[in-house]
């Protein structure tokens, strides 16, 4: 299993960080990228970065924290893209469920990352919570072609599916796809291509529905695997392999290298 998006530098692992990364690998974790969601966030990120664990880093600014962000915080955000491990930018977006920052600063820090993973020609994770059309409709403006983007905790459904794979996005699917209210998560799982399926944990949020109340973690992430595999009608171990495959390709790893190696 490939984790595409976890936050192991969230201060509720702060105690047991080690233990948690421990627990995740002997469940047959193989891979890891921490999210930033801030300047502080971000740089923890990078220095729990290794790559000889295959443990990486995304640097970016959440939505939550978009009237935050300041020339000097994207100036930090652009060198810390140079830091070993550095596969992605963000998680950036929109959030228009909770609004915690103005929709404009969003919208300008959203189209700021996108510049910035376009000049680095790292990969894009973009946070998306009722805010399909917008985020699309940006994507399709300002992400130039070659740009790698991720839709992370994959929410809209069906319906705006066509046009985000349209745009050649991978979508990244968590542990809600086990929520009993999550059906339609499950539907557009269903059709998704095979080279365009991530999984995710976005711990320490989104536990499956089996750990609800608890802290999620990486080793949880075989409950997601699992529902995967059944909404897909395919083999478990096939989807294992396809999507730690996809995650390498996606944030422009080796995909030769093998993990056993």
């Amino acid at each position: 299993m490939f984790d595409s998006h976890a936050h192991l530098n969230h201060e509720n692992f702060q105690v047991d960080r080690d233990e948690v990364w421990l627990r995740a690998t002997e469940a047959g974790l193989r891979g890891l990228v921490n999210v930033g969601w801030d300047a502080d966030s971000s740089s923890l990120a990078t220095q729990m970065a290794d790559v000889d664990l295959e443990r990486f880093a995304s640097v970016g600014v959440h939505p939550h924290e978009a009237a935050d962000v300041t020339p000097q915080v994207l100036a930090d955000l652009r060198e810390m893209t140079k830091r070993p491990g550095v596969v992605a930018v963000g998680e950036t977006g929109l959030d228009y469920f909770r609004n915690l920052s103005p929709r404009d600063a969003q919208i300008t820090s959203f189209r700021q990352h996108i510049e910035l993973a376009a000049e680095t020609g790292l990969t894009l994770i973009v946070h998306d919570r009722d805010a399909h059309e917008d985020v699309l409709g940006i994507l399709s403006t300002d992400a130039p072609a070659h740009l790698r983007v991720i839709l992370h905790c994959y929410s809209a459904g069906p319906g705006l599916l066509h046009d985000a794979l349209g745009m050649g996005c991978w979508i990244g699917v968590a542990g809600n796809i086990t929520y009993p209210n999550a059906a339609d998560v499950r539907e557009a799982v269903k059709l998704v291509p095979d080279q365009k399926l991530l999984l995710e944990t976005d711990c320490p949020y989104l536990p499956p529905q089996m750990y609800r109340g608890q802290r999620n973690e990486p080793m949880f992430m075989r409950a997601t695997l699992k529902a995967v595999a059944q909404a897909r009608g395919e083999d478990i171990d096939a989807v294992e392999v396809q999507t730690e495959a996809n995650a390498l390709a996606v944030f422009g790893l080796d995909v030769q290298r093998s993990f056993d190696g």
